[in-house]
């Protein structure tokens, strides 16, 4: 059908050979029809009807798929968890980032403006001793007037704002406490409160 000519590049004493092929056809031979791919014997469908058939789950599976449905509640639970986390952790590692990058083109006097800042914070704790509400109050008292030194505008602003939401917080707590007033004090069928129980 093919005529194959082959050519040798380089000499014959070397072992490794490269050799160029070209396939020409022969014009003596009859022309015949091209088989078509559903015709070859590897792609012709077997006769009959194939019938699946499941193999019996070993030991092993059968531990393996207990062990998956039990732990299926937590995995969920953790990769619902996982997706409420992962935004608060980019935002957290990108504020990361952000302050070190500050910090390494930090203005001028901000490294000394600190060290008094963390010093009267440390000065706080040791006039704090003896009282949990001392230590609570005094060390982030102390900071805070320390800085409010340095940067009084930025203070002004931090006290407006933690005025607010210390206003708002005490009249949800209000509220609260006079909704609960009313609903274990003040009811008419109240025993204690009844005018024949005196």
């Amino acid at each position: 059908m093919f005529k194959v000519i082959r050519r040798s590049v380089g000499p014959a004493s070397l072992s490794l050979l490269t050799f160029k092929v070209y396939a020409s056809p022969k014009r003596d031979s009859p022309h015949k029809t091209s088989v078509k791919v559903n015709e070859l014997s590897l792609y012709s469908v077997p006769e009959g009807q194939s019938k699946y058939v499941e193999e019996p789950r070993t030991q092993l599976e059968e531990s393996i798929s207990h062990l998956r449905h039990h732990c299926e509640p937590y995995t969920s639970w953790c990769q619902e968890m996982y997706s409420q986390t992962k935004p608060k952790m980019q935002s957290l590692v990108q504020w990361g980032l952000d302050s070190y990058e500050y910090l390494q083109n930090a203005p001028p006097g901000f490294f000394p403006r600190l060290g008094v800042i963390g010093f009267a914070g440390i000065v706080g704790l040791l006039l704090a001793r003896g009282s949990k509400i001392k230590k609570l109050v005094y060390p982030p008292g102390f900071m805070g007037l320390a800085a409010s030194l340095y940067y009084p505008q930025q203070a002004i602003v931090f006290v407006q704002v933690s005025g607010e939401k210390l206003y708002d917080w005490g009249l949800r707590g209000y509220i609260v406490v006079e909704d609960l007033w009313k609903e274990n004090f003040q009811k008419p069928g109240n025993v204690k409160n009844s005018p024949g129980n005196k």
